[in-house]
């Protein structure tokens, strides 16, 4: 009938099933760490066979791939959410607000941070298509650096490695505390000085 949309329920279906690998590929992380994820863990979660899974991702560097894009969104959307939610008029205060949104994402799940952030298997580089909200968060952060008065490539790299930094002593050393980003405002600080903010 004309004016009735017409659904592509096979589509819908194996969206369902790529969706449901990734949620059990995610849990599989969760507990076991990124690089410990097996195509059988993930079958065996979701009830199929190993190969089963070669119908929806051709590798496991495809679920990899499929994850990291998966991670960057969600930080691209957080970082989005605290930009939008409207950032304070003093550059050091802005700078935190958005430092503390990437940090408070990254520690919240190591096997995300890890996928996004670290090299977790030789043979493993994302598509472009997953690593595109990975270039979208960095373009976000150097514009809201333009924003107050920040335009040197080098000052977007060095306030990236200080947060990075903590992100990376927290999950090594305290995961589930704060040791390290309870020291996010200090350091800001200590860069806000730097640049002269």
């Amino acid at each position: 009938m004309v004016g009735i949309p017409t659904r592509d329920r096979v589509a819908e279906r194996r969206e369902a099933t790529r969706a449901e690998i990734l949620n059990a590929a995610w849990a599989v992380a969760q507990e076991k760490g990124i690089a410990a994820l097996t195509l059988k863990d993930v079958a065996d979660r979701v009830g199929m066979r190993p190969p089963s899974l070669y119908s929806h991702f051709a590798s496991k560097n495809a679920i990899y791939d499929a994850m990291f894009g998966q991670a960057w969104q969600g930080c691209l959307d957080t970082m989005r959410a605290a930009r939008d939610a409207g950032l304070p008029d003093d550059p050091r205060a802005a700078i935190t607000v958005m430092a503390r949104a990437y940090v408070d994402y990254a520690v919240a799940d190591q096997s995300r941070n890890q996928l996004m952030n670290a090299r977790i298997s030789a043979d493993f580089r994302p598509s472009p298509a997953a690593y595109l909200p990975s270039v979208a968060v960095w373009e976000l952060s150097r514009d809201h650096f333009a924003t107050i008065g920040l335009t040197a490539e080098e000052d977007l790299d060095l306030f990236s490695a200080v947060v990075g930094g903590l992100v990376d002593a927290q999950l090594a050393n305290d995961p589930g505390g704060d040791r390290y980003t309870r020291q996010l405002d200090r350091a800001i600080g200590m860069l806000a000085d730097h640049f002269g903010l």
